[in-house]
């Protein structure tokens, strides 16, 4: 089935601004969709369009690159009579697949687009890769665009639902309760965008056939595609990037849910494992979040690298990473997290869905977190930071049963006339109290 995607507003926005005079790149993680989309573009807003894998391209299509680039007469033509495609002026695109496979390639954009005949689209993964700019000019001509994960209205959109979100919005908007009924309808919907995720392939399954374990199955081969690409790009320090890996569940379902580099080894030290984090979060593997040490003067400005969090890119790879060496088939496991009648750690996969709504929102990714050994009354820790109209608003996430909110108490009053709104997100319906904004999961992407 064909998903839509919001993205591809951002593409028509892109053609009919740029006009031929920049090239795109599409950055994103593997398998959430770049490629398709691409490809599904050019077919719905062009005459002709040719794709270029270069994870399977030839050495005689490489050689085009390598030797005509000064002859682009020459160059197109050898194009088009090699994929057997006409190109129209103005009226053409051609997508650098996997570009990051042929750095050359991208380096080429610069003359391609000052040439100004066709329009370009790059994608790729691991983009920003030292051993992928390696020897390369970076070309100015370049816009760049991340793909994420489906959020939850285009997940929505799959089901075939387009009215619950324009309600949702308005009840934010006008901050105003949907109801008992209605509330626990989408909430049932948000359960099973968690378990689902958003991940276009795993979407699509779950759209037509509504079955937990062959969307399992789909996320499972994501997982171990990662597992391969850490392998073999991540070279001379896999092992380190493989365990940060493997413990991202763990560090996730603590109560406190900073990464503990000594989960890794009684003698890990952060300076030798820095390389690994980042290079987690260039692959957009991971969502990273910073602690901002005093949010009074900015989230960059006074940022901890040292203390940090690590989310999953997508909440349906949280619950299958979780799960992978569980017991339990599949879909007994799944039903029971969606009835809620399984001890497993909801504020985990909770949290994991707002730091991907924020990222998918165009938010950075930053907390705060105070810790006083001679006074425990004095530890805070918030889980979010969000600058919103010149202001940073704390931002809590709490289970359907949470009875006190103390640290967001402390917060308001350390920085009480610095901070904006402050939010507290659970999984009840929306309500304000105590000057706190109350929303429901599935509003997060509203902030």
């Amino acid at each position: 089935m064909e998903l839509k995607r919001k993205a591809y507003d951002a593409l028509l926005q892109w053609k009919k601004e740029s006009n031929g005079t920049t090239a795109l790149l599409i950055d994103g993680a593997r398998r959430v969709g770049k490629s398709h989309l691409a490809e599904y573009f050019a077919t719905k807003e062009y005459k002709s369009y040719i794709l270029i894998n270069f994870s399977k391209a030839s050495k005689a299509l490489k050689d085009i690159f390598l030797n005509d680039l000064m002859d682009l007469d020459l160059f197109f033509n050898k194009l088009s009579l090699m994929f057997g495609k006409e190109l129209y002026t103005r009226q053409s695109l051609l997508i650098f697949d996997e570009v990051q496979r042929f750095p050359r390639a991208r380096e080429a954009i610069k003359f391609l687009v000052e040439d100004g005949r066709y329009d370009y689209i790059e994608t790729g993964s691991l983009i920003s890769l030292k051993q992928n700019t390696k020897d390369i000019v970076i070309p100015s001509e370049e816009e760049h665009m991340e793909l994420n994960p489906l959020d939850f209205e285009e997940f929505l959109w799959a089901m075939g639902d387009t009215v619950t979100v324009p309600l949702l919005r308005k009840c934010y908007d006008n901050l105003q309760p949907l109801g008992d009924a209605v509330h626990r309808k989408i909430m049932n919907s948000f359960r099973q965008y968690l378990l689902v995720g958003g991940m276009p392939q795993a979407v699509s399954e779950y759209a037509t056939s509504k079955s937990f374990a062959k969307v399992d199955r789909i996320k499972k081969t994501i997982l171990n595609l990662y597992r391969q690409d850490i392998t073999r790009f991540a070279k001379g320090y896999e092992s380190k990037v493989l365990a940060i890996f493997d413990q991202i569940p763990s560090q996730l379902s603590k109560r406190e849910k900073k990464f503990s580099i000594t989960s890794l080894s009684k003698d890990a030290r952060t300076r030798t494992y820095e390389d690994s984090f980042m290079w987690l979060k260039e692959g957009m593997i991971t969502n990273n979040c910073y602690n901002s040490t005093d949010p009074s003067v900015g989230l960059s400005m006074s940022l901890d690298e040292t203390s940090q969090k690590l989310y999953m890119l997508d909440t349906g790879l949280l619950v299958t990473h979780t799960f992978k060496d569980d017991t339990y088939m599949t879909n007994e496991l799944y039903k029971s997290v969606l009835l809620d009648k399984i001890s497993v750690n909801e504020g985990m996969l909770m949290e994991n869905a707002v730091a991907q709504a924020f990222r998918a929102s165009g938010h950075n990714l930053f907390f705060y977190s105070r810790s006083d050994n001679e006074n425990r009354e004095n530890n805070l820790e918030i889980d979010f930071l969000l600058l919103k109209k010149g202001k940073i608003c704390p931002v809590e996430v709490k289970s359907s049963s949470y009875t006190t909110h103390s640290s967001l108490d402390k917060y308001m009053k350390k920085f009480k006339g610095r901070h904006g709104q402050a939010y507290i997100i659970y999984s009840k319906d929306l309500q304000v109290k105590d000057n706190i904004v109350h929303l429901p999961i599935y509003m997060a992407m509203f902030l």
